[in-house]
């Protein structure tokens, strides 16, 4: 084997490398940035949703132990760990989905 193939092979392994990561890692930390600013900027009064598919609206943020407690019905309130939460409520965007998600089915 000489010198020449041996860098190609190099070269080749780095950019698949630089790929998978920009395509793959990249983005999810990102996304996990994005989330995490969300739950530490989060304020009392936001309607939001959790990975589960819970909605609710925030009512009290323990920032110490990153506890949210969601009002899910009147007077019926849950606690989560802020990580479980996805977002903020936008109706529009869910009802978006599930047309999608029942055209895809369908069709």
């Amino acid at each position: 084997m000489n010198w020449q193939t041996l860098i190609i092979d190099l070269v080749i392994l780095a950019i698949f490398g630089a790929a998978v990561y920009s395509f793959l890692i990249l983005p999810r930390q990102r996304e996990f940035k994005k989330r995490q600013e969300f739950v530490r900027d989060l304020k009392i009064g936001t309607r939001v949703t959790t990975y589960g598919g819970m909605m609710g609206t925030v009512t009290a943020i323990d920032r110490e132990t990153n506890i949210v407690t969601l009002e899910i019905a009147p007077g019926v309130e849950v606690k989560f760990m802020g990580p479980a939460i996805m977002g903020e409520f936008d109706p529009d965007q869910v009802a978006a989905s599930v047309r999608k998600a029942l055209g895809e089915r369908e069709g």
